[in-house]
């Protein structure tokens, strides 16, 4: 019996400098702190040969084109130190955002249309090594009431045959412990509110309101694409929704539909974290609230919107802020 065990799991994960080549990562420099895993999935075209026999009966499938897809998620925390990349911005990063470094003041993560970069990932499972090459995807952040800050990782690389081989040791100190999204930790949703790129980051204006916190999806479009000479895993298209339900007035209420029906776009924006150094915050300048509901929640009534977070300007509809 192989006794191989779930927690016996080690997962790096590099930039690549040429799109597909092995980055190499080390279990020292790019381990993952993760949790809520999706196994690597092997895909693969199966090829009917359907030869003529004089028998009934099948016929082998060949495997054809073959790729990888897994998944995990990573807490959604700074790196403790302001201005200094947090250790999950390599994956993110291979999900077409960009990344900008303000030394000593914030790190800040912007969605791209071109020359997105990509990971290679080695994911060992208690022996077995499973590298992809070429890896996108898609992510989705959860800064939702009463649970930890997340963000949900799925992606699509080029495969490898997997080969045994002995978990690194890693480290795993640039991680940061989170905090809850709870009251005391995070402030309330603001709409129209503005934030300025530069200096220290912060919402100002707006109006606040009561919620049960935010799930934000990016909405990537990453297919593997087979061609000879040229396997390669593309970000095709985004499109950025969310989706909140809010404790509202009546008055409120009435306003909010007049929104949605003229398709009024407003800023919105929430900020997570008290420790320096290891806040988040997210912001949109231009969000449609769409599909509201009623919604009973211990017998209070709430009214939920799905949210269509658009650009203004081009690769701007969103911006997380982190490391402050």
């Amino acid at each position: 019996m192989s006794n191989r065990l779930i927690r016996n799991t080690a997962i790096l994960a590099k930039l690549e400098t040429t799109y597909g080549l092995d980055a190499i990562p080390t279990g020292a420099a790019n381990a993952m702190l993760v949790s809520n895993l999706s196994y690597p999935n092997f895909n693969a075209q199966l090829v009917d040969r359907d030869n003529i026999r004089p028998y009934l009966g099948a016929s082998e499938q060949l495997t054809g084109t073959r790729y990888i897809e897994m998944g995990f998620d990573i807490e959604l925390v700074g790196s403790g130190s302001a201005g200094v990349a947090p250790a999950w911005g390599a994956p993110l990063r291979a999900c077409g955002f960009a990344e900008t470094l303000t030394a000593t003041t914030r790190v800040d993560y912007t969605p791209i249309s071109t020359a997105q970069e990509s990971v290679t990932i080695y994911w060992y499972d208690d022996g077995l090594l499973h590298k992809a090459t070429g890896v996108r995807g898609d992510a989705t952040l959860k800064l939702t009431a009463g649970g930890r800050p997340v963000i949900s990782f799925k992606f699509t690389g080029i495969y490898s045959t997997p080969t045994p081989a002995a978990n690194p040791s890693v480290t795993l100190t640039a991680f940061k412990t989170p905090q809850v999204v709870i009251d005391a930790n995070s402030g309330d949703v603001l709409w129209d509110a503005t934030h300025t790129p530069t200096g220290a980051p912060a919402l100002t204006g707006g109006t606040a309101y009561p919620s049960q916190g935010l799930e934000i999806a990016f909405g990537n479009t990453a297919p593997f694409t087979p061609l000879l000479g040229g396997e390669t895993v593309d970000i095709t298209a985004r499109t950025i929704t969310s989706k909140i339900s809010l404790d509202i007035s009546a008055a409120q209420e009435a306003a909010f539909m007049a929104d949605v029906e003229l398709a009024t776009l407003s800023t919105l924006g929430l900020q997570h974290g008290t420790v320096v150094g290891n806040k988040v915050l997210v912001f949109a300048p231009a969000v449609q609230k769409t599909n509201p509901q009623k919604v009973e929640v211990n017998g209070k009534r709430l009214v939920s919107y799905d949210l269509r977070l658009v650009p203004v300007s081009g690769n701007d509809e969103l911006r997380i802020v982190t490391s402050f």
